[in-house]
């Protein structure tokens, strides 16, 4: 049975054009259905004839991912662990905000991939290792599950507002994949995200940047967290393989709109990378390119090997900067009272089931 949900628009087009032998208008009709009313089966697409939705009953399938388990903290984060249709499990997490005017917009983490063949050490997806890449299907289903859990149903009200692919996984590793799920968020007829609306962060992979310069689909995040090679080395061993000194010089004609800036996530890790001395090599760094840097505050676990940064290092770390021209904004950490970073859920999940396993 094919996974509808995995098709393209003009994929679908094709299919049911040369397949099923339907006019290239139903394929529209049944793409809206699957992307802006949600459509669980094939029975509910009601503007679709009889007949037709027989046809794809028998061929094709609606894959939604399965809701395997849901936390969420006092600040009205959420995270959700959800099962593939292999078993597999993956996480995405809704972060709140509140807009000027009152209202609540939310941003989804997304998952790219089930774990990660990064291992960066501080990331508890990069312990578990790489399992698989995800398809298109799996990565935009993540949203539907996000906006059936928020009603989110008014297209020209979204509450779900902003997405970045920031969860588990790199996303310029599953390339291919990624590439069909932006182009697909891009419809019009379809999800309808705004490229602004998009974000893509990456550890840095030398072909996948160039690839997502040239489309223009998606803003950029660079998973910096250290500004020198042999720093990045240490805690980023197999991003690092591509030196930084290459990365910097991609980024330099890194393809960028006119309001448009490169974001720089930049993880402070206690007595590692939050020193002036570190601060000063990273204006050297981003001076180079129209950016901006998020700085996250690490929030570790009892069985973690790196510490928090203490305030006073953070607001030095931070001044330093602002006082040589870099834009720099203290991340607020969302979800500490749950598994919100990036592959704890999963891990904990695991943990549980291993425990509760007869020998």
């Amino acid at each position: 049975m094919k996974d509808i949900l995995n098709m393209t628009l003009p994929e679908l087009t094709r299919w049911m054009t040369e397949e099923l032998g339907e006019p290239r208008f139903r394929a529209v009709q049944v793409w809206q259905w699957l992307w802006q009313r949600m459509a669980r089966d094939f029975e509910c697409m009601t503007n679709v004839s009889k007949k037709t939705r027989a046809l794809l009953a028998e061929q094709a399938e609606i894959r939604w991912p399965e809701v395997a388990k849901v936390e969420k903290s006092r600040d009205g984060t959420t995270k959700f662990l959800l099962r593939l249709a292999d078993g597999a499990l993956v996480e995405t997490v809704l972060i709140p905000s509140e807009s000027r005017d009152g209202s609540i917009r939310t941003t989804q983490c997304l998952s790219s991939q089930v774990g990660c063949a990064m291992g960066c050490t501080f990331c508890s997806t990069g312990t578990m290792g790489f399992e698989r890449n995800m398809s298109m299907g799996e990565i935009l289903g993540q949203i539907l599950v996000a906006r059936d859990y928020l009603g989110d149903r008014r297209p020209e009200y979204p509450v779900l507002r902003n997405l970045v692919f920031m969860g588990m996984g790199e996303p310029l590793l599953n390339l291919r994949e990624v590439m069909r799920a932006l182009e697909s968020l891009n419809s019009d007829t379809g999800l309808n995200f705004s490229p602004r609306r998009i974000t893509v962060s990456t550890c840095g992979i030398e072909k996948g940047l160039k690839e997502l310069s040239d489309c223009g689909l998606a803003y950029l995040a660079v998973s910096l967290h250290a500004p020198t090679q042999e720093l990045r080395a240490r805690i980023m061993p197999k991003a690092a393989r591509w030196p930084l000194e290459g990365l910097m010089t991609a980024l330099e004609s890194y393809s960028l709109k006119a309001r448009e800036r490169i974001t720089f996530e930049y993880l402070l890790l206690g007595g590692v990378n939050d020193g002036i001395e570190q601060a000063r090599e990273l204006v050297r760094l981003v001076s180079r390119v129209k950016g901006k840097l998020n700085l996250i505050v690490y929030n570790p676990s009892a069985t973690d090997i790196y510490a928090a940064p203490t305030e006073e290092r953070i607001l030095a770390f931070e001044k330093y900067l602002w006082d040589h021209n870099i834009t720099a904004i203290i991340r607020k950490s969302k979800g500490q009272d749950i598994n919100a970073a990036c592959g704890q859920l999963k891990a904990a999940s695991e943990r549980e089931m291993s425990a509760a396993s007869p020998e």
